[in-house]
């Protein structure tokens, strides 16, 4: 959760959990909020360029979502059935699983396989070939982690997750392209150069989620 939250984002945010201050944890609820929230800031940026002061422009959006008690009510009774439910048995949870598992295979496949081919008489590029594998699953480990519910995080929305996934995945792409550019042309110029698109690509859209993401932390 970025630190540098907007006197705006509080308010916003403030609003919302005052909405559904009785309603039970849930992951609905949890993307409900986050979907309001997004709504909001829309509407909020709208008004302000039509030469709306923020105030104003907060009042006006909160306006024009209408009537939310109907949305409250329903939240207030899914929180009432979720809180019966163990998170930890839901097919969204054994998917995550899923993926952990699916995602560490394929890591410790690229890197075994790596290691045969060191002590094999191969070229070096082609040691560095199963990194493939690697690439994958630390995209894919990155995605299952993001994506589960545990007792003390609400999971991730997916698109975002996906993001996320695609960021590790350019970082290492970025590490595999660098030495098998490297060791086919011996020029170091090359590796770096191979490194730099996607490592910065992948650290740049890395850091922009996490300066723009909410707390997934349930609150007690």
């Amino acid at each position: 959760m970025p630190k540098n939250k907007t006197h705006l984002d509080r308010k916003i945010q403030n609003y919302i959990d005052d909405l559904f201050v009785d309603v039970g944890r849930s992951q609905e609820l949890f993307d409900m909020k986050e979907e309001l929230s997004t709504n909001l800031k829309e509407k909020i940026a709208d008004y302000k360029s039509r030469g709306s002061e923020e105030d104003e422009a907060f009042k006006e959006a909160v306006i024009s979502m209408g009537d939310l008690s109907g949305l409250v009510d329903d939240m207030r009774k899914h929180g009432q059935e979720e809180a019966k439910k163990s998170v930890y048995s839901t097919k969204a949870a054994r998917i995550s699983t899923a993926g952990l598992i699916a995602g560490t295979v394929l890591v410790l496949f690229g890197f075994f396989n790596s290691l045969m081919l060191f002590f094999m008489d191969v070229p070096d590029v082609a040691v560095v070939g199963p990194f493939i594998f690697i690439v994958a699953g630390g995209a894919l480990l990155t995605y299952s982690a993001l994506t589960r519910e545990t007792s003390k995080r609400f999971a991730m929305n997916k698109v975002r997750a996906s993001l996320y996934a695609l960021a590790i995945g350019l970082v290492l792409f970025g590490l595999q392209a660098a030495l098998s550019a490297g060791f086919a042309t011996g020029e170091m110029f090359i590796a770096i150069s191979s490194l730099m698109v996607f490592f910065i690509a992948g650290i740049g859209l890395f850091l922009g989620l996490i300066l723009t993401g909410a707390s997934r932390r349930k609150k007690q």
